[in-house]
């Protein structure tokens, strides 16, 4: 019996084929209701404010970095050749990196968008949007990130931009998600962290065989717009639905 053979036989031996889960709450509570409306407000706003917006590339990247730095202009020069190519830009609203991207797409005369969060010590939306909402909620906020996009570009950040990294990988390797393109910016700070990923989960098998495959490292801003704009060239999104879509391969080498 292979592998996937003896887990998939043993998943089924925990649950009694003869007894009906229970899958529905018969009534919720009356906190439990007031959560879901917001919850529901939230992503109302969300499909509103994104309704239309045309082909969306999502940007990460850190709140930490000052104007005029080095990693700014980077940002910036990222948004104005994406939105130069045609897109709309998409970041998470607050400072930083995502203000510089933002920026960037305005002063490219481009659609700038600002999706924010509240949190205690950030202020969003950034002021270089041409259309912005906050959220309450980190996962309804996760959500519009990633619904509307058709490619991500991950700049230099900590923690936060590392979840929304191997949380977009995720969902494109368990197929939750088209493969749509994931192009790291900045060799000098991601090529660490790619390195661990090829020694410590490729190599060991800890991720599957096309893990190395789904994303690339570039440091060109005009190169990461063109290979955006390629991959549009070369696929349909609007066939890109089913989860049986592979990726094409985008091997980083050795």
């Amino acid at each position: 019996m292979d592998p996937s053979s003896i887990l998939d036989y043993l998943d089924s031996s925990l649950v009694d084929p003869e007894v009906e889960p229970e899958t529905a709450i018969e009534e919720l509570s009356p906190r439990d209701a007031s959560w879901l409306e917001r919850v529901h407000a939230e992503f109302e706003a969300g499909f509103r404010l994104m309704q239309d917006r045309g082909p969306c590339v999502t940007v990460f990247g850190s709140a930490r970095i000052r104007p005029a730095s080095p990693l700014y202009e980077l940002g910036r020069d990222v948004g104005r050749e994406l939105a130069k190519a045609g897109f709309t830009v998409v970041t998470g609203g607050g400072p930083g990196l995502m203000e510089a991207a933002n920026r960037g797409a305005l002063e490219a005369g481009g659609t700038s968008i600002g999706l924010g969060i509240t949190l205690s010590d950030l202020e969003p939306p950034n002021r270089y949007t041409t259309a912005a909402v906050t959220f309450r909620y980190f996962f309804v906020r996760k959500v519009m990130l990633v619904k509307y996009a058709t490619a991500f570009v991950l700049l230099p950040g900590g923690l936060g931009t590392l979840d929304e990294m191997f949380e977009t990988l995720n969902l494109i390797q368990t197929k939750k998600m088209a493969p749509f393109p994931v192009i790291l910016v900045g060799s000098r700070h991601w090529s660490g962290l790619v390195e661990w990923v090829r020694r410590s989960l490729y190599e060991t098998k800890l991720v599957s065989p096309s893990a190395m495959e789904m994303f690339l490292m570039l440091d060109d801003p005009g190169e990461v717009a063109r290979e955006v704009t390629r991959w549009r060239a070369t696929h349909d999104p609007a066939s890109l639905e089913s989860p049986a879509v592979q990726a094409a391969p985008r091997r980083i080498s050795a």
